[in-house]
């Protein structure tokens, strides 16, 4: 069988037992690393709310603003994460997605762990929120090359019918590593006073991840890279026509860089006021006991997982553009209802408030791989998906809790919070409306147009 029928069985029409057992490897080698990656980055986000602030930040003014000086080195990450976008984005499209998730998962791995071994701002002064700051924007750099390598590895192996499934699975690996994080502090907090857990019991979960990290290595080290890739890869060492990585993408598809950004906006922003600036809300305003908040997070994760690979079904049978279109309008509704039931400080109504969001957030989140996987050739994909996503993210996610808590003081009113959900869910909404539907298309029709309308050598007539 030549490459070029082996790509065609692999994405067109329903997939043969053998292919559907080699697409499962695949999908757990990229949800492993990914459910490492964001085990670590998330880690950081719920010490940035419970821990930071006290022990990196002693001498700020009042609570509140420890936990944003915290957040202010949280948004590092997601600074460092467009930078790690381009350089492996470019590493990506040239040598293989494959390996740079490898050289991803060892680095971020590293920094956590080191995160876990930093003293404190009463032991070093302010070298500790220094080297705090260096590790993060190590940590953040190495994420911004994990997911535009993880959800391409599932998207360019999968069939055209149900991309929008399977590209979904490394998406709900994200949930899986906020579960783990938040499981690991919960049982901390569970087990050990509450000076212990500040002194000691919150590094055991930054030194967890190292046990993560090899299996994870281990298991990336036994995939392959998709058919499509590699014969893209051929035809841009074949015709000196064909370049590939950002600065290519920028100049061909601008609109496909906008438009991604444009999905991602509220997406990313809606999930950080969820699980992020909840907890600053209802620590600081009501006082609410941290395991209990920690357990809510804990159920509503596990929901958030089950949710997100079958809205990447429905997005595979009714249309991206419906269910992204259906994420946006809910989303923006989320706050007005879900403050009002934090108020109430009862548990159920805040485990119910906090798990309709992330099944809002999902209607988004799903079909986010598969989108921005058809937006871009196989040349250029990795660069063109971690720009859109990663860019994004600084504005977006980085910003959301700082945003959010500085409102929250300025103003004593989770109103103003809501309203600015509400505003970054229209912005999502006019770059759905504006998004073509490419629910079933072939990504080696994507390349052909791509080398149609460049004078390029066709993928896999090489």
């Amino acid at each position: 069988m030549s490459a070029n029928s082996r790509v065609t069985a692999a994405t067109s029409g329903p997939p043969s037992t053998s292919e559907t057992s080699g697409l499962k490897k695949v999908v757990a080698a990229s949800m492993v690393g990914t459910v490492v990656e964001w085990y670590e980055f998330f880690l950081y986000a719920t010490a940035a709310s419970l821990v930071f602030a006290t022990v990196f930040f002693p001498n700020a003014g009042s609570q509140l603003d420890g936990i944003i000086a915290a957040f202010l080195t949280y948004a590092v990450g997601f600074i460092a994460r467009p930078l790690g976008g381009i350089v492996f984005g470019q590493i990506g499209d040239r040598l293989g997605r494959k390996h740079t998730l490898q050289l991803t998962i060892v680095l971020v791995g590293v920094a956590t762990f080191l995160m876990g071994c930093l003293p404190g701002f009463d032991t070093i002064g302010y070298w500790a929120p220094a080297l705090l700051v260096a590790l993060r924007f190590i940590q953040g750099f190495a994420v911004g090359g994990e997911w535009g390598g993880a959800v391409l590895l599932v998207a360019e192996h999968s069939p055209n019918q149900s991309r929008g499934f399977w590209s979904s699975w490394p998406q709900s690996a994200v949930p899986v590593g906020n579960l783990l994080a938040t499981l690991v502090l919960l049982t901390m907090s569970w087990t050990l006073p509450a000076d212990q857990f500040l002194s000691w019991g919150w590094r055991v979960a930054f030194w967890l991840s190292a046990i993560i990290v090899v299996v994870g290595y281990y298991i990336r080290t036994h995939v392959s890279e998709a058919p499509i890739f590699l014969e893209a890869r051929a035809q841009v060492e074949a015709d000196k026509a064909a370049n590939y990585g950002v600065l290519e993408v920028v100049r061909k598809y601008p609109k496909g860089i906008l438009g991604a950004m444009g999905l991602r906006f509220a997406e990313n922003i809606l999930y950080y006021i969820i699980v992020s600036f909840s907890i600053v809300y209802l620590v600081t305003v009501w006082e609410y006991n941290t395991s209990s908040l920690l357990l809510a997070l804990l159920i509503a994760h596990v929901v958030h997982f089950l949710v997100i690979p079958q809205v990447g079904r429905l997005s595979d049978r009714v249309g991206r553009k419906p269910v992204y279109f259906a994420g946006a309008v809910l989303g923006a509704t989320w706050a007005f209802f879900a403050f009002p039931m934090f108020d109430t400080q009862n548990p159920a109504l805040i485990v119910l408030a906090i798990t309709i969001g992330l099944c809002f957030h999902a209607l988004m989140y799903a079909g986010q791989p598969a989108i921005m996987a058809e937006m871009f050739p196989t040349r250029m994909r990795y660069s063109g998906v971690s720009l859109g996503y990663q860019v994004t993210s600084i504005l977006a996610g980085s910003m959301a809790p700082i945003i959010a808590t500085a409102l929250l003081k300025e103003y004593d009113s989770w109103l103003p919070v809501a309203l600015y959900v509400a505003a970054a869910c229209a912005v999502t909404l006019v770059a759905v409306v504006t998004l073509k539907e490419t629910r079933g298309i072939s990504l080696r029709e994507v390349d052909k147009v791509d080398a149609e309308k460049h004078g390029l050598t066709p993928v896999g007539s090489l």
